[in-house]
């Protein structure tokens, strides 16, 4: 057991410290970063349009119907499924060497991939919250004489946000973790690098666990902030 931690010093060394390949982790965490923050806002803006539409219609009244509306429920719930239904390493496979198969820059095929699939789920969680919200309020405000975007921009949206808060920080970590499938397709991320590394030195003990600690320090992190910002959040309702 002492021999082992006494040649641990020489291994951390060189999967850290020689070369300057600790350079190497922070470009590779930098890029994860990115890519999660942007695939996190394709996911949002997908996600909320495709929870109007299919909430939109599933409240409309009896006897009415709106062809397009129906139209439009149906893609969303292909989207959906079929999102939701196959495994994420698939997709970015799919993305990589079917759809952009020209294509170099793995991180944006990351990162549109993350995004899209991200959608799916978002989608779900914010139409759940949107339902959650009582239909008394959508109409209070449609006799207050709003149309129905106004009345889901002003009212039903910002009441859905704090339900659906912890399910949309559970839906970043998710993100943040899964951009390490990247490496796969060849996206020079946190994940590849460590990879990359273990294979220079051919020791992938010392990058592995490295990187393990470093996505785990940054969950702790964002769990604490959003717990923060949760509890401010119940604060101002109370007042």
């Amino acid at each position: 057991m002492i021999q082992w931690f006494t040649s641990l010093a020489p291994r951390l060394h060189r999967a850290f410290i020689e070369g300057d390949r600790w350079k190497l982790y922070l470009k590779g965490l930098g890029a994860t970063l990115e890519m999660t923050v942007l695939a996190l806002c394709i996911g949002i803006v997908l996600g909320v349009l495709v929870a109007v539409i299919r909430t939109a219609h599933d409240q409309q009244r009896i006897g009415q119907h709106n062809p397009i509306l129906g139209i439009l429920n149906g893609l969303c719930q292909v989207y959906t499924t079929i999102l939701r239904g196959t495994p994420m390493m698939v997709q970015l496979l799919i993305w990589a060497f079917v759809i952009f198969k020209s294509s170099r820059n793995m991180i944006m095929v990351g990162t549109i991939g993350l995004g899209i699939n991200s959608g799916a789920y978002v989608a779900e969680i914010v139409r759940g919250g949107l339902m959650s919200v009582d239909a008394g309020q959508s109409e209070a405000g449609r006799s207050l004489g709003l149309g129905y975007l106004d009345t889901m921009r002003f009212i039903v949206i910002p009441q859905a946000f704090k339900n659906i808060l912890p399910s949309l920080g559970n839906e970043f970590i998710t993100l943040f973790k899964d951009t390490s499938l990247v490496q796969a397709i060849g996206g020079a991320e946190l994940a590849y690098y460590a990879k990359t590394i273990g294979g220079t030195t051919f020791d992938y003990m010392p990058p592995l666990i490295g990187i393990a600690v470093m996505y785990l320090v940054i969950v702790i992190v964002f769990t604490w902030l959003q717990g923060k910002l949760e509890r401010r959040l119940r604060q101002s309702d109370r007042r």
